[in-house]
């Protein structure tokens, strides 16, 4: 029998302090099939953003709570099968395939009322080895699951735990983030959407893998699907795996990887194995030893880019979360894309309606507290002392409340961006759209190779005033590469002090930028149009900035052509984005002696 943790209880000067307002707020409605049905409500439903920091909160546990538990109840877990028609969907698969699912309902559908769905989309579900795997869907996640379950159950909303093809209960191929996998996640979808308990609205919620899930999803369209809420989530196979051709080291296995912990390595593990898993197995080594030469693995990765496809497919709310210093799925999926894209500004400019909450973390929740205190200086180390946000649970509780079931103010539409000394504010979108974008004189010259490397030394910034860097701040090389090959890693740091600000790493293949490669001529020169990972950092007055370029750096394997292939910088442009602002945007977010990241 499934089994729930007893449920926190507010304090009694929590209750004191908020039974007035929340007993004014309106109850949720019971809504049609699909029909959203915005309530009116009263300006001030929910307490101010600006005020959040003078509430109290519980912050005692591993993540965060909102402001007033709900009256509901979770009812037992229930579970479902969906078949789903796979013909012609893998290259040697079986014809159909079922996804499996496991779901709970608040007490208050037991009158009958409709509910929305927020569901958890995983391979990670009865993960790992035999004898070693995580939980099923039918046991509530740690982390992802708890959170929901919490938080959301309670206020009249249903969790469902989802797994993808050939994990857990579900058959079929493992289809890393391909076609099939889409297909069967919206199946999953559709279903949740189609009950007679639902209210025909569905959200899909999670970090990573999970958060790739919802992309998969806004491909395909559902009209179910009304938000979804990516925590780091990847947008696009390639673009996490290789940054304008350089290879992460992880590149060569993620797929053998994923189908090793999936296997129960039995009999059953034989309808996992189609043409599209031997394919990517092949995809990572192919498109490292051969660039430009590797034209048949872009049909691997052009399945596996999601966002591109969602757009103008998709026709629900995206809730965008990035770590600032995410290294597993990083800032680029967010604020990447082909040349002149940028995917967050992309959708805004398309009409959606689009939030974001940008920290300092690394590849975390928000909220995961326990996770931010280990971040080293350089990388968010400095903003650990006002990362975590303890409000994570109410700002999305205020997002569901009125994307699934149309109660409550419109959310506002902003981006909440950390700067890395600490600083929270809210800005109408990011980058900044005002941002200037400022030339310092930089002095680049020298050969990078697996021996050598390049100091890039810059005049000084402004002496009377900070300078903060807020974008993508972008370095065009001018270079001689001897080879058709070879790859620049550029660090971005202040030059009195060292600290970190960000990186950039290249291979000169893709020296255009983007996803094609193109022959290099060696002994020809090109200009390697780089662009750092997405910063918002404050270089003090008086400050200069310096550049170190090496061939490889933090977890990118080095060019496959090795030793042979040194590049020759010839000269460099440093375009740095550059904003000015007063305190008018800051946003103190809740920060306590009690708080766990400052204990």
């Amino acid at each position: 029998m499934f089994m729930t943790d007893p449920r926190r209880a507010f304090t009694m000067r929590q209750a004191i302090g908020f039974t007035v307002l929340l007993l004014l707020m309106p109850l949720s409605g019971c809504f049609g099939e699909g029909d959203l049905g915005v309530e009116t409500a009263e300006e001030g439903m929910y307490p101010s953003i600006w005020d959040r920091h003078t509430l109290d909160w519980n912050w005692t546990g591993t993540y965060a709570m909102v402001l007033k538990q709900g009256p509901h109840q979770p009812l037992p877990v229930q579970e479902a099968t969906i078949e789903v028609d796979t013909t012609g969907t893998w290259e040697g698969g079986p014809n159909t395939a079922e996804v499996h699912l496991s779901y709970w309902l608040p007490s208050n559908t037991e009158t009958g009322e409709k509910v929305p769905v927020i569901a958890v989309v995983s391979p990670y579900f009865d993960y790992g080895s035999p004898g070693s795997q995580s939980t099923p869907t039918n046991v509530v996640g740690a982390g992802r699951g708890e959170f929901i379950y919490d938080n959301f159950i309670p206020h009249g909303y249903a969790l469902a735990q989802v797994a993808v093809f050939a994990t857990e209960e579900s058959t079929g191929c493992f289809d890393y983030r391909g076609d099939g996998e889409g297909q069967g996640i919206h199946a999953a979808v559709e279903w949740l959407g189609q009950q007679n308990w639902s209210n025909g609205n569905v959200a899909i919620y999670g970090k990573s893998y999970e958060g790739a899930t919802a992309w998969e999803a806004a491909a395909q369209g559902s009209e179910y699907l009304k938000t979804i809420v990516p925590i780091s989530g990847t947008t696009a196979l390639g673009p996490l795996l290789y940054k304008n051709g350089s290879a992460e080291a992880r590149s060569q296995v993620m797929h053998s990887n994923y189908g090793g912990s999936i296997l129960d390595y039995d009999s059953d593990d034989l309808d996992n194995l189609c043409g599209d898993v031997l394919e990517g197995f092949l995809a990572g080594p192919t498109r490292y030893g051969l660039g430009e030469l590797d034209p048949y693995m872009d049909n691997y990765y052009d399945e596996r880019s999601h966002i591109d496809k969602a757009l103008g497919t998709y026709k629900g709310s995206i809730y965008w979360v990035q770590g600032m210093q995410d290294w597993n799925v990083d800032p680029h999926q967010v604020f990447g894309g082909p040349p002149g894209t940028q995917w967050y500004q992309t959708y805004i400019d398309e009409g959606y309606e689009v939030a974001g909450m940008l920290g300092q973390w690394e590849h975390n929740y928000p909220d995961q507290w326990a996770k931010h205190n280990n971040q080293p200086s350089g990388y968010g180390g400095e903003a650990i002392h006002n990362m975590t946000r303890w409000d994570w649970g109410q700002d999305l509780f205020e997002w569901m409340e009125y994307y699934l079931k149309g109660i409550g103010e419109r959310p506002s539409l902003h981006a909440q961006i950390q700067r890395n000394d600490g600083q929270w504010r809210i800005e109408e979108t990011w980058p900044p759209l005002d941002a200037m974008w400022e030339t310092p004189s930089c002095d680049a010259q020298g050969s990078v190779g697996a021996s050598s490397s390049v100091l890039v030394t810059c005049e000084a910034f402004s002496m009377d005033r900070d300078t903060h860097i807020s974008g993508l701040p972008t370095l065009h090389l001018e270079v001689t590469p001897s080879f058709d090959g070879g790859q620049i890693f550029a660090e971005l740091r202040d030059a009195e002090t060292g600290l970190r600000f960000g990186h950039a790493t290249m291979d000169v293949r893709y020296h255009a930028g983007g996803y094609n490669a193109q022959t290099v001529v060696p002994f020809s020169s090109v200009t390697m149009l780089m662009e750092f990972q997405g910063m918002d950092v404050i270089l003090p007055a008086g400050h200069a900035l310096e550049i170190v370029l090496t061939q490889s750096g933090e977890d990118y394997l080095p060019p496959a052509c090795s030793n042979a292939c040194p590049i020759t910088v010839n000269s460099g442009t440093l375009s740095i984005p550059t904003i000015v602002r007063d305190d008018a945007n800051v946003l103190i977010t809740p920060q306590g002696e009690d708080a766990a990241n400052n204990a």
